[in-house]
């Protein structure tokens, strides 16, 4: 049987039932019986919607989706694929003309002629009318009496609230003590992780807590239901709920009675006058109910201050009134003083941790200079020849060093140098190119050291002072070089952070303006726009490669450059770029840092990009400092910038006056480290101290996040008990991609290795495919990185040779594997338009979406 037949003579009885309703409501409002044919007069109009409001209701409720579907094919509609709002208002409109039920009808046959019939049907409506307003009567009497019991007692717990709470003390008392002798305790554990059985350590030790509130922390061993937003879930339970029930059921028997007994005769006496029964303790109860649920809150918090100790004591003192009473001033009198005590403790130990921060951190992070040291500023927007002065100025020295954001760009400028005539050496803590004779040194900007002395150092992209993980290290460098003169390369923005980080020092100002204009263009930017000397700018390596791949199978020869691509082969892809070899170039925004490449067009294929919490806007100085690397001088006299949407918006971001940043990263120096070890020996207390550091106005702390998680893997080992806190930290601060769970291996392994005077395990290789040769790229990295901070620099040079092949390696399989980057749906591997935002097609979108309103689908 469909489920319309089951629910047809259902509906048809409701109906009946909401008649009668209705004629009870019209008859008991009449002083008079009037007549049937008035009824009809005044409510036929009524009776005829009942049944149609009945019936729709409970059709669309209860009939499911598909016999809907069923039911409106046979009729002639076409239901599939069709949403639920219409599905269900094609069927209410079919309903309304189903087999009508009709109640007028229905009433005449019962009712119409029946004189009798319905003077009965007004007498049982006035009976029960009469009923009503007679209970009705009773429960406002009975809530009057509630209020004036309630007021009452408000009045006799305010003026005995000591009183009642000497009888809660002993009660707690009593069953603390017993807890505390025949209960065991248990090992703390995360509270929701119920699978994880805990462990009995034996009998409490009452010595252990000093407040209540301390043993109420502990677990009982059983689980409990609490709510959490409105839903129901269980964890392991504290004492703190089983007390909270043990003083809410004590308090619901005790304080009724108190207050029955103190009650006045009258209102007892006009209680039983109503009533004709006597007033309880179980009324007095409900009466108060709210009154006690408040009451139980300040019992709660009042005896969670009580000391364990002294409720010891009390639990062997019989309960007298006036004892207790005297018992309890007394405690507070010595709590008083014990928590004056414990707080000028307190107060004494924060003076002295504040002293101790002040002598571990204290100046260290004073920018002001008091040294002598000429500072030349090079400041200006991307591709307008800063670097190149700086480094003109250093090549002229007898010696001097250039600290690189990125390996790459030291590279670069080492090739260039020795390119120049100028003897020059490269240290990049992955690898050590010596030169012989070299007075002049090319590193990134995390091997400076600050007892090396140059004549010349060149500090580049010092905006990068802001980046809250990495900044630290061109915040030393500016304000620790050791040189007779430092120069600066930054961007406009970081003019006046600089110049207040440099105080009254002897300061030069180089200012850098465009030659090359850049020109936005009109129309929104489509791949088969493509030209010669364009870069296309995306925000992940797959979108790199998918694009490129479609590039290339459109017939353009392509270069490609992102983050984890080896810094060798990034240097052969932009070679191919240089010298005519490919004609376009895509790239993340890798390419906005260092790199002067002959572009004629920036084209930005998004506007968007994830930046390790969601995804957002690009900033202002982010569009600058990629779209400033369009135009090159003598060949593209104007840097074109494209975008594929929101030109406007782009193209005002482009435009917009830079605000000047005023905050710079600071991080632990070896300065901290070694005041830090007259207190503690220990980094997890050191991380603590640094997260307590206020750093000082204008500086951002480091946030450590990667040093701490690598810290997690081996605190308390026999890594961090036999290696010094300085090598410890100089190990964790080792720079590689701390979030691939394999380099985290391999750091943990040779940390092992080295603490056991083993032999460092060799970094997995793995050629199978691209992904596997970046990561095993990387591995070396890290190996090398191991090699030259423990002096093997003769094993070094295998492991430099075996990178380099890697780097080799990975340049031909982006020659091959592009291939299979073309951009496909994930689920049934459609081909997708180059620009598609997401990675599956419309259609498997669609049909997930219609799976899920299916499975949430309900009735009305």
């Amino acid at each position: 049987m469909s489920k319309l037949a089951t629910i047809y003579p259902q509906a048809i009885e409701h109906t009946k039932m909401k008649v009668v309703e209705d004629i009870d409501r019209y008859l008991e409002s009449n002083e008079l019986l009037p007549s049937f044919e008035q009824y009809m007069k005044d409510r036929g109009h009524y009776v005829e919607q009942i049944w149609v409001n009945v019936w729709l209701n409970k059709s669309t409720n209860d009939v499911p989706k598909n016999e809907k579907k069923q039911f409106l094919s046979e009729k002639g509609f076409e239901v599939h694929g069709i949403d639920r709002k219409l599905l269900n208002k094609l069927f209410r409109d079919e309903m309304r003309f189903y087999q009508p039920f009709n109640a007028v009808e229905w009433m005449m046959e019962t009712f119409n002629g029946e004189e009798e019939l319905w003077a009965d049907r007004y007498q049982e409506a006035k009976a029960n009318f009469l009923k009503r307003a007679e209970q009705k009567q009773l429960e406002e009497q009975k809530q009057s009496i509630r209020g004036e019991i309630e007021d009452f007692a408000v009045g006799i717990l305010e003026e005995q609230y000591e009183r009642f709470y000497l009888y809660i003390r002993y009660f707690v008392a009593k069953q603390l003590a017993a807890d505390l002798k025949n209960n065991v305790k248990f090992q703390p554990v995360d509270l929701v992780a119920l699978e994880k059985k805990l462990v009995n350590q034996g009998s409490f030790d009452s010595s252990e807590y000093t407040t209540v509130a301390t043993f109420f922390g502990e677990l009982t061993g059983d689980i409990h239901k609490t709510l959490n937003w409105g839903r129901s879930s269980y964890e392991y339970q504290t004492y703190f709920f089983v007390y909270e029930s043990l003083i809410s059921d004590y308090i619901s028997e005790l304080i009724p009675e108190k207050i029955l007994e103190q009650l006045s005769a009258d209102l007892k006496d006009g209680f039983y006058d109503i009533f004709h029964e006597k007033l309880s303790a179980s009324f007095v109860k409900g009466s108060i109910a709210q009154l006690l649920y408040d009451l139980e809150g300040y019992f709660i918090e009042d005896i969670q201050e009580e000391y364990v100790s002294d409720l010891l004591k009390l639990a062997e003192i019989p309960f007298d009134p006036k004892v207790h009473r005297a018992i309890l001033e007394k405690d507070l009198g010595e709590r008083e003083k014990k928590q004056q005590e414990e707080q000028a403790k307190l107060r004494r130990k924060r003076e002295a941790e504040e002293q101790m921060m002040k002598d571990i951190f204290g100046a260290e992070y004073d920018p002001s200079l008091k040294r002598h040291v000429r500072y030349v500023l090079h400041i200006g927007e991307t591709n307008t020849g800063k670097t190149h002065h700086a480094l003109e100025q250093m090549k002229e020295a007898e010696s001097g060093l250039y600290l690189a954001p990125l390996r790459l760009l030291a590279l670069e400028v080492f090739d260039k140098l020795n390119a120049e005539g100028t003897p020059c050496s490269l240290k990049t803590g992955e690898e050590e190119k010596m030169v012989a004779g070299a007075q002049h040194i090319s590193c990134t900007v995390e091997m400076f050291h600050e007892k090396e002395v140059y004549e010349v150092v060149v500090i580049d992209e010092a905006q990068m002072i802001t980046d809250k993980d990495r900044g630290f290290s061109w915040y030393k460098a500016i304000t620790k070089a050791n040189a007779r003169e430092v120069h600066i390369i930054g961007s406009r923005n970081s003019k006046t952070m600089l110049l207040e980080l440099l105080g009254n020092a002897d300061i030069e100002i180089h200012e850098y303006s465009r030659d090359t204009p850049l020109e936005v263009e009109k129309k929104e930017f489509h791949i088969k726009h493509v030209k010669k000397g364009d870069a296309l700018i995306c925000f992940s390596r797959r979108r790199v490669l998918e694009t490129a791949s479609r590039l290339q199978n459109d017939g353009h020869s392509v270069s490609m450059i992102y983050g984890s691509m080896p810094p060798e082969t990034r240097k052969k892809q932009i070679e191919q770029f240089n010298k005519g070899r490919t004609k376009v170039i895509v790239s993340t925004d890798a390419i906005g840092m260092g790199l002067n490449l002959p572009i004629r067009r920036i084209v930005f294929l998004e506007n968007d990009k994830f930046d390790g919490t969601r995804r957002r806007l690009l900033t202002s100085q982010e569009v600058k400092q990629i779209a400033g690397r369009a135009g090159r001088k003598g060949i593209y006299d104007v840097g074109k910038v494209a975008f594929t949407s929101d030109i406007r918006k782009m193209q005002n971001l482009l435009l917009q006056e830079d605000e000047p940043v005023h905050t710079f990263a600071i991080a632990p120096t070896n300065s901290v480290f070694e005041r830090f070890q007259r207190y503690y020996h220990d980094l997890g207390t050191f991380f603590e101290l640094w997260g307590k550091f206020e750093s000082p106005k204008g500086t951002k702390k480091a946030t450590l996040s990667e040093e701490k998680s690598l810290y997690q893997l081996i605190a308390g080992t026999e890594i961090e008990a036999r290696l010094s806190l300085m090598d410890l930290y100089g190990f964790l601060h080792l720079p590689f991609s701390k979030n691939e769970s394999a380099l985290t291996r391999q750091w943990e392994d040779t940390m092992y290795a080295i603490i056991q005077g083993r032999e460092l395990p060799e970094p997995i290789v793995k050629d199978r495919s691209l992904e596997e040769l970046e990561l095993s790229y990387k591995a070396i990295g890290l190996h090398l990185l191991f090699l030259y901070r423990l002096g093997e620099r003769t094993e070094a040079i295998y492991w430099e040779r075996l990178r380099a092949e890697i780097s080799d390696l990975v340049q031909e399989r982006l020659k091959t594997d592009i291939k299979k980057f073309v951009k496909k749906c994930k689920n049934c591997g459609k081909k997708l338009a180059w620009d598609h935002s997401f990675p599956t097609c419309d259609a498997c979108h669609a049909a997930k979406y219609r799976r899920y309103r299916s499975d949430d689908d309900f009735q009305f």
